[in-house]
């Protein structure tokens, strides 16, 4: 904490977003802001937007989801339709010292067009995130089958396309969202200038898909990149069966990680005689990669004749890079979780009390801890107070359907 009261873990304190997005970039960005000091208020329409049920769901029938990326923001709905609520948001937006930050994904909405909001407030940072850069429609999924990764992941003889489980390009726009309203925010402390950006979900896939090489990959080379099951491109790593049903993931970045598992195995004298009969230079990691097959079939006894406790704890003595395969279930009962200070009890309305990450950074050695999702318009009249409103006014807003609380 400095002297003037400001804290190094929350340098955005003193800053107000309004979030009117649904499903997980977006919110994603929101949250990430509100763990780094900034007051997010998430705008919704009456009776949610199309993520607030969404699955899992609690017992109570709420949205594990939705909390879940929600966390320690403040809630208002409104009929998004009618004049007088889109003034209201609009207001909320556009004054004040702390606000001018509008973080979006809905398209289609005049009222909230960057062109509409500045003549309102010139310094305005807003940020939408689109689905591809054309304007159209696209959600993780759809840009993740347009990428080409399906088609690398999966085992090597499987002929369907194979989509990852983990949204990635969804939370990589949202990290970004996150960022470029950051990057804003202190361009506009420097110059009084706003910021018009878009970040369209596509770019973001096609932007690291050019970042990791894949991309730059097809267009210098003419052979595609095959599947490789649980195989690394470029590198040894491959997974092991314990004679318990326990399964490791195993990866040799070095050749003294290679080394150490041919040792650890038994089989450094079969891989020397390997070497020599194939004329292969095992310190190489292409080589290795290479010839990953057969290197497989003579490390695989070694595990296969094993328990996984057994496996675990001679792995343990060496610099080998490994972990065993481990369900959410399992994670979640285990230290790296329940001894872990990112995680802190929360009791969530309609879930339940449990350990919820704070801020993966630790900032001076300290995480910030979650803050509960709110009940969907639970901050609405609170809101609408500090815009002026007399409580008159608001409840004759709640009383004709315009806004809504504690749904």
């Amino acid at each position: 904490m400095s002297a003037d009261g400001r804290s190094a873990a929350q340098p955005l304190a003193g800053i107000r977003v309004v979030e009117i997005a649904s499903f997980v970039a977006a919110p994603l960005a929101g949250m990430t802001l509100r763990q780094l000091g900034a007051e997010v208020i998430r705008v919704d329409p009456l009776g949610g937007a199309a993520d607030h049920h969404r699955w899992p769901l609690s017992a109570d029938g709420e949205s594990i989801y939705w909390t879940g990326l929600n966390k320690g923001k403040r809630s208002v709905a409104a009929d998004l339709r009618a004049p007088a609520a889109q003034q209201l948001i609009t207001r909320l937006i556009t004054e004040g010292p702390a606000g001018g930050i509008l973080l979006t994904n809905t398209a289609g909405r005049a009222w909230l067009d960057y062109d509409t909001l500045v003549r309102l407030r010139p310094d305005l940072i807003r940020v939408e995130i689109l689905g591809r850069a054309d304007g159209s429609t696209a959600v993780d999924y759809t840009v993740n089958a347009a990428i080409g990764f399906p088609l690398v992941t999966g085992p090597a003889d499987h002929a369907e396309p194979v989509n990852q489980v983990l949204p990635a390009w969804d939370l990589l726009c949202g990290m970004y969202s996150a960022l470029a309203i950051a990057a804003a925010v202190r361009h506009r402390d420097a110059t009084g200038e706003g910021s018009r950006i878009t970040l369209p979900l596509e770019d973001v896939a096609l932007a690291t898909a050019g970042n990791l090489g894949f991309l730059t990959e097809a267009m210098l080379c003419a052979a595609p990149r095959p599947r490789l099951g649980n195989a690394i491109y470029g590198q040894y790593g491959q997974h092991f069966h314990g004679a318990d049903g326990t399964t490791f993931m195993v990866v040799a970045l070095t050749p003294r990680h290679f080394r150490e598992l041919a040792d650890l195995t038994g089989t450094g004298k079969a891989v020397e005689a390997l070497a020599t009969a194939l004329d292969a230079d095992f310190t190489d990691e292409g080589t290795r990669y290479h010839h990953r097959d057969v290197l497989t079939g003579l490390f695989a006894p070694w595990f296969r004749e094993r328990p996984g406790a057994t496996i675990a704890a001679a792995l343990a003595r060496t610099s080998i890079l490994w972990e065993r395969y481990r369900t959410f279930h399992e994670v979640a009962t285990d230290p790296r979780v329940t001894a872990n200070p990112l995680f802190t009890p929360l009791r969530q309305p309609g879930v339940g009390t449990y350990l919820a990450p704070g801020a993966p950074a630790s900032v001076n050695g300290e995480h910030t801890p979650s803050a509960p999702a709110p009940r969907l318009g639970a901050d609405t009249a609170t809101v609408l107070r500090e815009l002026g409103l007399s409580p008159a006014a608001v409840t004759e807003l709640l009383e004709a359907g315009v806004v809504a609380t504690e749904i």
